[in-house]
Parts: structure tokens; sequence; C-alpha cells
């Protein structure tokens, strides 16, 4: 009975050194490739939804026949980009994600 706990709380101490180990090398290699990434694929997010949406914020850029095709696809995420699209910006936040 010693014996079996012995193993399991060694392959438990192996595998949260693993997980450690993964953890520090993601966040020292490529942590930062993925949060700029991100920050790149909702800023194209953004200006999709703004070409074929622009006009529930009052910018027309496509006939309605076209955004009406993809409104069920996008119906999920109106309320979010409207409230990102109108959000008061200062110089802070054009400044903030590059320090």
């Amino acid at each position: 009975m010693g014996i079996k706990k012995g193993v399991a709380s060694t392959q438990a101490w192996l595998k949260n050194c693993l997980k450690f180990i993964r953890d520090f090398m993601y966040g020292a290699t490529i942590h930062e490739l993925d949060l700029e990434l991100r920050k790149e694929k909702g800023h194209l997010d953004q200006l999709f939804m703004l070409v074929v949406f622009g006009d529930l914020v009052g910018l027309p850029l496509l006939p309605p026949y076209y955004s009406m095709r993809l409104l069920p696809y996008i119906v999920p995420s109106i309320e979010t980009w409207k409230r990102r699209l109108l959000r008061e910006k200062d110089l802070t936040d054009f400044v903030a994600g590059d320090l």
C-alpha cells in the first residue's frame, strides 16, 4: 500500500515538474509573440466587422445584401464589437500596448 502511494506521488511530482518546464519555456520563448498575434487577429476582426457591418454604426461600405447573408454568423459578436468600436479612446490606449 505504501509503495503504490509513493509511486503515485512521484508520478504527480514529475508531472508537475514537466508542466512547470513547459510553461516556463512557453513564457520565455513565444508568449510575447502569441500576445501580438492575438492583438493583430483582433484588429483584423474589427476591420472585417467594420467593412461588412459598418452600417450598424453609421458607416455603410458594402451593400446590405452581403451584410444580411453574413449576419447569422456574426450575431453572437455584434454587441461586443459595437461596444469596442464606439468606446472612447485616448492617447494612453494607443501607447499602452507598445510599452
